[in-house]
């Protein structure tokens, strides 16, 4: 049986003179990119500079949209409406769209950032008004997302292409949802604990979670964090480690 999967990361969340994150580095590595969309981090300049780097490494370009929180990075949950939902994803897509095209390249995906991705996955009237916007601007463009959300069966349902998303650094809850950030345990610091996490998500559909109990799980694309040189490494030996096992690693375009 052949094994495909797609390495993704979070790129582009620098913001005017601050900046964040190993982007050119990280880029050798992964085969999808979600890019900010100047809301919880990135500009103009960003933008266009992480989007060229992307077609330089021939890596797929993702819409990153998060919530109007530069303050807080995006991970302060905001009460909106369904309308106010789709209206922010419109407005995000537009903004990296353009920059994808002045470079002759197409939107791949779209994965929306901290607190508007953990609500958005699964409360249905965010889900479905996200959907919407999808299905208006582009039904080509993938959506990627929490592994066995609401989101991704609604994009099924509304047949758009849907990728399940794992993450190779957090520890996970019995219900599949991840673990917070603050609690002991939520993160995964040893990479050879990550890589058997990943291959058993890959290979058998299952992780353990946090409680010892194991969970079914989808992985078609894997998330991970480059926002320091260490991380960079990390992702480094997750890749090639997946291809020594014979995995191949491909961006989501290419077999979603």
């Amino acid at each position: 049986m052949k094994y495909i999967v797609d390495l993704n990361s979070d790129l582009g969340e620098s913001f005017g003179a601050y900046r964040l994150g190993c982007d050119r580095e990280v880029l050798k590595y992964v085969t999808s990119a979600n890019i900010a969309c100047g809301w919880h981090a990135g500009d103009a300049m960003i933008m266009d500079k992480t989007v060229k780097l992307a077609l330089e490494n021939n890596v797929g370009i993702g819409a990153h949209p998060g919530y109007p929180d530069l303050m807080a990075f995006g991970r302060r949950d905001i009460a909106i409406t369904s309308k106010e939902a789709r209206n922010y994803v419109l407005y995000q897509l537009g903004a990296l769209g353009t920059f994808a095209a002045a470079g002759g390249a197409k939107i791949q995906h779209m994965k929306l950032h901290g607190a508007f991705y953990n609500t958005a996955c699964n409360k249905k009237d965010l889900a479905d008004a996200i959907v919407d916007a999808i299905v208006e601007v582009d039904k080509n463009i993938i959506i990627l997302a929490l592994s066995g959300s609401y989101l991704l069966h609604r994009a099924k349902e509304k047949g758009l292409k849907a990728a399940h998303e794992v993450f190779a650094d957090r520890a996970y809850n019995g219900d599949g949802s991840l673990v917070n950030r603050k609690l002991p345990g939520a993160m995964i610091h040893d990479k050879y604990l990550a890589l058997d996490r990943i291959k058993r998500m890959i290979y058998q559909g299952k992780l353990t979670a946090i409680d010892g109990s194991d969970i079914s799980i989808k992985a078609d694309s894997i998330c991970v964090h480059g926002d320091n040189p260490e991380a960079v490494a990390f992702v480094k030996f997750i890749k090639e480690s997946l291809i020594a096992e014979g995995i191949t690693v491909a961006s989501l375009g290419s077999f979603i």
